[in-house]
Order: structure tokens, then C-alpha cells, then sequence
């Protein structure tokens, strides 16, 4: 990763959207900033962690986020760019399934976790799965007027938006809400499916380099983006399995798709219903199919069949 003249330590980080949160740095429009950020855990897991420090995690301290950036010239109303240069993610990551946190909360009531070693653009997630890496940030956004408010649930100025395309070469525009934007990231994903059915992907310390523009001649109301490329299945050169989900509600469907995936993960590959869980968070990916034929909509679950040895 090339170097820029502005940089964000490990450890200049905080813990809510907050617009009274001083700035670590001030910048001009068109500055570039590289990150050197934690986990989303904030350093409570790490490579030789197991399930009595997931047990122990303190749920207030996860998604923190590297920042804030004041962008000089960015007011209410204008947009920020921001182009997303470099994703370097660590050479380890951890995916969990925390009691109470995810799609399927109620089916796994008891913890896991895994730790995932990377190298070489993949990771052996479970033996013979092997996940290509795709790093991004779950977390990009600008602070809001008004009251202190959580990292963990998403808004129009962005945030926790866990959106796997948000990759190296992306353009991301977001609505300023307060002078100088206060941009912010974290939450590094080394691989996550569309969903993040578990609550977890594969996350990692992330070292991130990005753009900061200022746009007055761009208006928009929440989070916009243009990908890199297209949306194809570069990274999986074979079928894709996929199961639907059909009712009335769509978390229900969601739900009833994922669980059925399990299910065919189990017979076809042997794989334990928890393991199957993390598997299909990292890298499944869960979409709407069919949402105007009421009252049923569909949401299917698919699986790449490439990752499996």
C-alpha cells in the first residue's frame, strides 16, 4: 500500500456517531488518508483467541471506528466522495456466531467462533472450503446532528452498511449532515457474503486507503455507490446452489432460506449446522428475488459450489 500524507493510527478510534467528537485530523477536499484499524472487535479477539474470549467480549466496544476526518469545505447538504483506494487485510480473521446477534439468533443459542488464517488472496475457512478474499470495510460514514448514536446499526449518512462490494476501486457518496462531513471507517471484512446471515464475516485489522472529495454539483439523500467492475461471479467458476425462502415477511423468508441452505450444506458436504452457519456469512449471499407478487415474496440463499475442494 503507497504511503499518503495523512495517516490514522491503531488507536485513534471511537465508539459512537457523535458530531461533538473532536477531529484527529483536518483536511482539504481531494486529500488522501490511509487507516491502520483494529477488528471490529476492537482488538478483544485475536489469532489464538478461543470461545472464553468470544464469552467474554464486550459487546460496547465492537465496531468502533477509525477517526473522525474533518474535510474542509464540506457543509450540510453537500456530498462527500469518497473513492476507496487500497483494502490490506491482516494475516488472520475471525468469524462468530454470538448468542442473541444474527439472522439465525433463536437456532444457535450457544457461541462460536473460528479463526481463519489468510494469505495468498485466500483462506481455508473450514478443510477443503476455501474462500477467495475480497477486503472492504463494513463501516464508512459521516456523523449526524443530534444525539450520540451507536456504530452497530446503519443510517442515510452510512455506517455500518457491511456491503461487500464496497471494495478497492469503488466510489462511495454519502449526504453531509454537520460541517467538515467527520468521516469515519472500520469494521474489515477479509470476505463476507451478500447478508452476513451470522452477524460476523470474515473480520480482520484492516489497513485502508481512501480519497476525500467534496461535491456540490452531486445531491444525494443516503448512501450511493459505483462498484469497481461488474457484478459477475469472478471468484466462482462453477454453479451456484440456491434454496428459496417464500412467505408473507421477508426476515421469515430470509430465515427459511438460510436454514434450508444448512440443511443442503449438511448433506451434500457433511458440514455441522453451526459450521454451515459461518460458511454461508462469509461466503453466501442472500437476495431478494421477488418482491410484487403479493402477498408471498421470494429470498433466496446461494452458495458458490467453487469453494469446496
Amino acid at each position: 500500500m503507497s504511503r499518503s500524507a495523512f495517516h490514522v493510527r491503531r488507536d485513534q478510534f471511537h465508539l459512537a456517531w457523535d458530531a461533538a467528537i473532536p477531529p484527529i485530523l483536518r483536511v482539504d477536499s481531494g486529500s488522501e488518508i490511509s487507516f491502520d484499524a483494529l477488528d471490529a472487535s476492537c482488538g478483544q479477539i485475536g489469532p489464538e483467541s478461543g470461545l472464553s474470549d468470544l464469552e467474554a467480549l464486550d459487546f460496547s466496544r465492537v465496531d468502533q471506528v477509525a477517526g473522525p476526518i474533518y474535510v474542509d469545505g464540506a457543509n450540510p447538504g453537500d456530498t462527500l466522495e469518497v473513492e476507496l483506494l487500497d483494502f490490506e487485510p491482516g494475516d488472520w480473521g475471525w468469524t462468530a456466531s454470538i448468542p442473541g446477534f444474527g439472522l439465525l439468533a433463536s437456532d444457535f443459542p450457544d457461541p462460536a467462533l473460528r479463526i481463519t488464517r489468510l494469505g495468498g488472496g485466500r483462506a481455508e475457512f473450514l478443510p477443503g472450503v476455501t474462500i477467495p478474499l475480497a477486503p472492504f470495510c463494513g463501516v464508512l460514514g459521516l456523523a449526524s446532528p443530534g444525539e450520540a448514536r451507536s456504530t452497530i446499526p446503519p443510517t442515510n449518512h452510512g455506517g455500518n452498511m457491511d456491503t461487500r462490494h464496497l471494495t478497492a476501486g469503488a466510489t462511495l457518496w454519502l449526504p453531509v449532515a454537520v460541517p467538515g462531513a467527520l468521516f469515519s471507517l472500520g469494521d474489515g471484512h477479509a470476505a463476507q457474503g451478500d447478508g452476513e446471515v451470522c452477524g460476523t464475516a470474515i473480520e480482520t485489522p484492516m489497513r485502508t486507503r481512501v480519497r476525500l472529495t467534496v461535491r456540490r454539483d452531486l445531491t444525494v439523500r443516503a448512501p450511493e455507490f459505483r462498484t469497481p467492475g461488474p457484478l459477475g461471479a469472478s471468484t466462482n467458476t462453477a454453479p451456484w446452489l440456491a434454496t428459496d425462502g417464500v412467505g408473507p415477511d421477508l426476515m421469515v423468508a430470509a430465515g427459511d432460506a438460510v436454514r434450508r441452505m444448512i440443511d443442503r450444506l449438511a448433506v451434500l458436504h457433511g458440514l455441522a449446522a453451526i459450521d454451515a452457519y459461518l460458511l454461508l456469512s462469509v461466503a453466501g449471499d442472500l437476495r431478494i428475488s421477488e418482491i410484487v407478487d403479493q402477498p408471498n415474496w421470494i429470498v433466496t440463499a446461494y452458495c458458490p459450489t467453487s469453494i469446496f475442494g
